[in-house]
């Protein structure tokens, strides 16, 4: 900045501060004009001294920045004496003087290590005082600071009359009609002057003077609605550093700006009336604070809007974050689907309003068909805008409940998909302001309500999807009664690759599997699916858990080696009540005996699907009638906060308790079931979420096959077998009063039989068993499958299997320890 831009800016501020000092008088002014001329200078401090009418020298006046006691040696001087305002003043020119000169002359010392500038205060009726300010250096203010002292020295030398010797009387009576309350006290705290607005705070002033300040404000009880006003007065007489501060008088109840003006002799106290200017801060304040709460809900709903996913999220979020602000009621969500208004989400509405308004045609005149069409926002202050506008549908308010409503159109990507309508109780006209918000506002709730309804659509095909792959409904049966429960993970499109299976198999056994592809999403579910379909064939085809694993991990292993399963599969037989399994890295099964304790079977763990090397180890438990078999997987019992041995433990404690509550007895066993199944998850999952796996979890109760619905023969070798098998079938089914399948029964045991004993070897057993179907076996000791041949017309055999498929409603070969099995199965009347 050149020199010559610095001397125009410095006089620009000299002329902003003198103007705005120009309404000062009196003890203000003084105050006014010193602190400037401080700050000016870059000074430490300053005085001002003016002439005594009685003769007694110069006296302080004013000072800013001394401690009380440096401020006390100043307090009278010499007029003809050495130090620099005397000299100022009788020689009508500015003094400088270092501060040790000062010392040396006058034997009183100046913090720091600069000077005093002292310039005369020259007014038209002669000389009246100085003005004095304290360098912080000993070479003194610059140029341009001593320049600006000067300045300011000059304006206030003229004005007022409270400068000249020879006004007292003058000022008083300015003091007096002052529209501000104007009280003076001296050093003992005794009122030496109140002025006319002062009488109104504190009395009469002939009551007043001589008395002391605090005697007066107990009459009044100022202390106790301001107790920290002594303090305050106290404070600025000690410091010499006048207070500004705001307070609520007792007796008026107004609030006054409270300004404490030390003086040398005492304590000058202003009380303006600020009352007016109080409530419109007040008011003021009150509004920004409405704004900052409204923009606190908006910021929380934009934060809300981004975390929601579901329709119900979204819905949720506006009425918790866009309504209260707005002092609005209701909340109505309608997309447009063809023709046709759908009801997305609603809050603060009847149902029946809400069911009468689903599905309306777009087509027909309203508010949400001309804020679609249009795509601008409509609002509408009163029930009678609202007939008038749409005289078709003035019965809607009534029924809705409803005042005065905000139609909202939501744009998403150039084109409206549908209404927001936010709805009031009361009439409301929402000012410009509002009806802007309001506006910027739905384009977020479009662009949140757009994809909260895609999230929606994608999430029920997945759930679709889930469905799909899960079985619909488990099987009913005599063997074994069973539930299960599967629960997605906590994000993503609720899919995954857990799952679970009842399969029933010859000879009343049933297999119950439970798996898990590891990894959660699309990819995994089909994999599942691709498992469970393969666990099915397998299944079919008779083979022991260990072998049926073996075939499995060959299926994975094909996939590739990113693709990893765990697998249960366990074969419940009613006969023997035995439950044989093998697993693959999966958890062992849960097993609780009536009466007894959660206990988990002891066996190797395997490693999962995919990098297994087969063969599988298994496992046989016996399972006494009534017991239950829990399967599970690790989205159960493992977590990032607990390992999968703690979580086994919290699932035996949860059984335990379970059991103890549901009272499982003899009957309404599979609704017991399910309910167990609810109290173990909610024991484990309480809040019915999981972190990042899902959780399948399969209940099954086992009952054993009596000696009274099983029957064993061993038959003798040659074809005399066929006929005592046919014997023992008719005596049989005769004890059992199913003679109604007599006849078929025997036509089947006896090609069995026949066969055997053709294209097999000895020993031949056969055994029936009555349980959900009448069942027959005939066992020997090849291991030949046997094959359905389709003979020609001049072929004498090879028909025997074609007549037993077509007799028996399912019939198959299952390999045993000792050869094979066939078996039938037939429909029990």
């Amino acid at each position: 900045m050149s020199k010559r831009a610095r001397v125009d800016a410095a006089a620009a501020r000299l002329r902003v501060i003198t103007t705005a000092g120009d309404h000062l008088t009196g003890t203000d002014l003084l105050g006014f004009t010193l602190d400037h001329a401080v700050t000016e200078s870059g000074g430490l401090g300053g005085m001002v001294h003016l002439r005594d009418p009685g003769g007694r020298g110069l006296l302080l006046a004013a000072v800013h920045g001394l401690l009380r006691t440096a401020a006390r040696q100043w307090r009278e001087i010499d007029e003809t004496g050495p130090t620099a305002p005397a000299r100022a003043v009788a020689r009508g020119v500015p003094v400088w003087e270092p501060c040790r000169t000062v010392e040396d002359r006058t034997g009183v010392a100046l913090p720091g290590g600069g000077g005093l500038l002292a310039v005369p205060l020259i007014a038209p009726e002669g000389t009246a005082g100085a003005l004095s300010v304290l360098a912080a250096t000993a070479e003194g203010p610059t140029p341009r600071q001593r320049a600006a002292v000067e300045a300011l020295a000059a304006w206030l030398a003229p004005r007022g009359g409270g400068l000249a010797p020879a006004a007292p009387d003058s000022v008083s009576r300015a003091l007096w009609h002052m529209g501000d309350a104007f009280f003076a006290l001296d050093r003992a705290w005794r009122i030496t002057f109140v002025n006319a607005e002062a009488e109104r705070l504190l009395g009469a002033s002939r009551s007043l003077l001589g008395r002391t300040l605090w005697d007066a404000f107990a009459d009044l009880r100022v202390d106790l609605a301001e107790p920290g006003l002594q303090t305050r007065c106290r404070q600025a007489v000690d410091s010499g550093v006048p207070a500004n501060f705001k307070m609520r008088w007792p007796t008026n109840q107004r609030w006054y700006q409270m300004r404490l003006v030390p003086v040398p002799d005492g304590l000058t106290v202003y009380a303006a009336d600020v009352t007016e200017s109080q409530a419109r801060e007040a008011e003021r304040a009150a509004a920004e604070r409405s704004a900052a709460a409204r923009t606190a809900r908006i910021t929380e709903l934009t934060t809300a809007l981004a975390q929601a996913l579901t329709m119900r999220d979204v819905v949720a979020a506006i009425a918790e974050r866009l309504l209260p602000p707005f002092g609005a009621s209701g909340l109505v969500i309608q997309l447009i689907e063809g023709q046709a208004i759908r009801i997305a989400g609603a809050v603060g509405y009847p149902q029946a309003f809400l069911d009468r308004l689903d599905g309306s045609p777009v087509a027909a005149i309203s508010p949400v068909a001309e804020v679609y069409h249009s795509g601008k926002p409509a609002f509408i202050g009163s029930v009678e805008e609202y007939i008038a506008r749409y005289p078709l549908m003035s019965r809607l308010p009534a029924a809705a409940g409803k005042a005065s409503w905000a139609f909202l159109p939501l744009i998403v990507s150039g084109r409206c998909i549908g209404c927001c309508v936010i709805s009031f109780a009361e009439r409301r006209h929402l000012n410009g302001e509002e009806r802007g918000l309001l506006t910027t506002l739905s384009g977020l709730l479009g662009q949140a309500i757009e994809r909260a309804r895609l999230y929606d659509t994608e999430h029920n095909r997945a759930k679709e999807l889930q469905r799909g792959l899960l079985p619909r409904a488990l099987p009913s049966l005599r063997s074994v009664e069973t539930a299960a429960r599967y629960l997605p993970a906590s994000e993503g499109i609720d899919v995954g690759g857990d799952w679970y299976d009842v399969i029933p198999l010859s000879g009343a056994r049933v297999a119950l599997v439970i798996g898990d592809v590891m990894g959660h999403g699309l990819p995994e579910a089909a994999t599942m699916g691709r498992l469970r379909t393969a666990v099915h064939t397998l299944a079919d085809l008779e083979f022991p858990p260990a072998e049926l694993l073996t075939r499995l991990n060959d299926l994975v292993s094909d996939l590739g080696e990113s693709f990893y399963a765990t697998c249960l599969y366990a074969v419940y037989d009613p006969a023997p009540a035995t439950c044989t399994f093998a697993c693959a890295g999966h958890p062992p099964p849960a097993v609780v005996p009536p009466g007894q304790p959660v206990r988990f079977p002891d066996y190797s763990p395997d490693p999962p699907l995919g990098a297994a090397r087969p063969p599988f180890e298994t496992s046989e438990i016996s399972l006494p009638e009534g017991s239950l078999l829990v399967l599970y997987t690790d989205g159960l019992v493992e977590a990032g906060t607990r390992d999968i041995d703690h979580g086994m433990s919290h699932l035996a404690r949860a059984l335990s308790g379970a059991v103890s509550r549901s009272g499982l007895g003899p009957g309404g066993q599979n609704e017991s079931l399910e309910h167990l199944c609810d109290d173990v998850l909610a024991e484990l999952l309480p809040d019915k979420q999981l972190t990042d796996d899902d959780a399948a979890l399969l209940i099954a109760r086992t009952h054993a096959i009596t000696s009274e619905d099983i029957t064993t023969w061993l038959l003798p070798e040659g074809p005399i077998a066929a006929r005592e098998a046919r014997d023992h079938v008719r005596d049989q089914l005769a004890r059992w009063d199913l003679d109604a399948l007599t006849t078929i029964a025997e036509l089947l045991v006896s090609e069995l039989v026949g066969n055997a004993i053709r294209h097999a070897k000895g020993p031949i057993g056969l055994r029936l068993l009555r349980s959900e179907k009448l069942i027959c076996e005939v066992s020997d000791a090849s291991l030949t499958t046997p094959r359905i041949r389709h003979a020609s017309d001049t072929d004498e055999g090879g028909r025997g299997l074609q007549l037993v498929a077509a007799l028996s409603q399912r019939w198959g070969t299952r390999y045993t320890s000792a050869g094979k099995c066939i078996w039938t199965e037939q429909q029990m009347p």
